[in-house]
């Protein structure tokens, strides 16, 4: 009984201390790039959403086409005027 109870109070012990640890930490800049790619990525989905977060993520510059994909896909929805003044901040970035 006595091993129960100390198997559970040091199991106990490590999820809080592993847990107060992860709170500490800061993203790292691959985490934080990662997070901005799949918010910018929204509901994309199978080939298109691997090939933008492929470029996303990459050093790499995105192409103007690879950017008017993401862009398009983040406009559903809008319309008219508001869609037009969405697009062209987005191709800017």
């Amino acid at each position: 009984m006595k091993q129960l109870l100390s198997l559970a109070a040091l199991g106990m012990a490590l999820a809080l201390g592993s847990a107060h640890a992860a709170e500490e930490k800061a993203p790292t800049k691959q985490q934080t790039k990662m997070a901005t790619c799949n918010k910018e990525a929204g509901d994309m989905k199978g080939d298109e959403r691997k090939a933008f977060m492929k470029t996303c993520l990459s050093n790499k510059p995105a192409t103007q086409q690879d950017k008017m994909k993401a862009c398009n896909a983040e406009a559903a929805g809008k319309k008219g005027d508001e869609r037009k003044a969405f697009m062209s901040e987005c191709l800017k970035k």
